[in-house]
């Protein structure tokens, strides 16, 4: 299979939240395909449920010979790997592993769903995207990241993170 580049957002927001990005680039890059961009990380506020700590987050663009279920399968055992519990929907934890993009494929599965339906309505995630890939245009929307982040209605910040 020809290899497709895929869009990852990364969030950690509990323990050693640095720690658990890192550990995912190396097992995404071991298991998925070529990490070949990553974005800055930022430290974000929490997005649905706002009563929990800030988290940092990160995008990949990850060069994959993967089939989109199979790099679904993989970010789930990466997230398994660093002992994600779904106890609460956009609860805290310790890491989760988003598929944005996936080329310019758009599907609708029980599973997944490609592109992200959330992400033009997601800071935290369009600012990461931005930095590695502003001019990419949304296979649906036919915008590019940097008019989605510009027309976005989140405004809980998202800042730079300069680590501690």
């Amino acid at each position: 299979m020809a290899s497709t580049v895929a869009y990852l957002l990364l969030g950690s927001n509990l323990g050693d939240r640095a720690g658990y990005l890192a550990e995912a680039r190396q097992n995404l890059a071991a298991t998925a395909g070529r990490v070949v961009a990553a974005s800055g990380i930022y430290e974000t506020a929490a997005w649905g449920v706002e009563d929990q700590p800030a988290f940092l987050n990160q995008v990949l663009a990850l060069e994959t010979s993967l089939p989109p279920l199979a790099l679904l399968a993989a970010c789930l055992a990466t997230e398994q790997r660093q002992g994600r519990e779904r106890l609460v929907r956009w609860g805290s934890r310790t890491l989760d592993v988003d598929i944005l993009l996936y080329g310019a494929e758009i599907l609708a599965l029980p599973t997944l769903t490609v592109p992200h339906p959330a992400l033009p309505a997601r800071r935290f995630a369009l600012v990461p995207l931005a930095e590695i890939a502003p001019q990419l245009v949304h296979p649906q929307l036919h915008q590019t990241v940097a008019a989605l982040l510009a027309a976005c209605p989140d405004v809980l910040p998202v800042q730079t993170w300069h680590g501690q």
